[in-house]
């Protein structure tokens, strides 16, 4: 397209600028050439530009500014024209160079999404990663499907916890939480807490529900999550309540994960920063935790 823009426009110009004459029939014949060839300069414009007005961009072409009527010469309407074709021909170029990095911009991204996507195969058997008769994927497609359907008992028991409604959501949100934990509902528990936690971050249980999910992962044997939830609990609520139970059931998490020197540093850090909590009601768990971490 725009290559016939360009010709067409080009050889409108050629024959507009040699039938120029001092004839003032001819320069208004002219003239209206030239207003035809703005018309399409300002269809280009829409096209390359869809909906674009005055409202997003000023046009590349403007009418004169009106002046008085004044008998013009042939050596001034030339001018004029003259003037005129070479506005149309630097838009034109514009809009030429506008199109072609529009269009160089558009293949790059067609480019980076086709190796975005990954090639599909058109093999059917490709889409399966065990044979139809292998027995085993049957079994394996069994014990999944048994699993993923929840256990009835357990369905019931966890609907029998019902959350509290005193008034303070805050309150509610981590007794529930609490309330799953000793039920030992780990999984449910884990959930609650951490959203007890999300929701009221500024609530004074929020420490203890952030504590409480580290102990929750502990009892459900993930020592590593429970490391991370306690730690996080010590560095993001350090006067929190809780703070210092997390660091001693942090040093717990970290001797089941074979950490203990580090277990170590995490009790002395307790007592240096808690000292009344470890000297007080943490006393015993402090001593039983660097017994546990052969501390020195």
């Amino acid at each position: 397209m725009k290559s016939v823009i360009l010709s067409t426009l080009g050889a409108t110009l050629t024959a507009g600028l040699l039938v120029a004459s001092p004839v003032a029939a001819q320069d208004s014949n002219v003239g209206k050439r030239v207003d035809r060839l703005e018309s399409e300069m300002r269809a280009v414009q829409r096209k390359v530009f869809p909906g674009g007005s005055s409202r997003f961009f000023e046009p590349e072409i403007r009418p004169d500014a009106a002046s008085p009527v004044t008998p013009s010469t042939t050596t001034s309407a030339v001018s004029d024209l003259i003037a005129r074709v070479d506005t149309l021909e630097r838009s034109l170029a514009s809009l030429t160079d506008q199109v072609e990095q529009n269009g160089f911009r558009l293949q790059q991204i067609e480019d980076k999404m086709a190796a975005a996507v990954p090639p599909v195969s058109t093999n059917p058997g490709a889409l399966s990663t065990t044979p139809s008769g292998d027995p085993s994927a049957t079994a394996t497609g069994s014990g999944a499907s048994a699993a993923a359907t929840p256990d009835p008992e357990r369905v019931s028991g966890v609907a029998s916890i019902v959350m509290p409604d005193t008034g303070d959501a805050g309150e509610d949100s981590y007794i529930y939480g609490y309330r799953l934990w000793a039920a030992k509902y780990y999984p449910e528990a884990q959930a609650q807490l951490k959203k007890a936690a999300e929701e009221h971050p500024n609530h004074r249980r929020a420490s203890f529900a952030k504590n409480l999910l580290g102990r929750a992962y502990l009892d459900d044997g993930k020592p590593a999550l429970a490391s991370v939830a306690l730690y996080e609990n010590y560095q993001e609520l350090p006067r929190g309540e809780r703070a210092p139970d997390s660091l001693y059931f942090l040093s717990t998490a970290l001797v089941q994960l074979d950490k203990k020197a580090d277990a170590c540093r995490v009790l002395s850090e307790l007592q240096d920063v808690y000292p009344s909590a470890a000297s007080g009601r943490l006393n015993a768990r402090v001593a039983s935790g660097k017994a546990a971490a052969d501390c020195s």
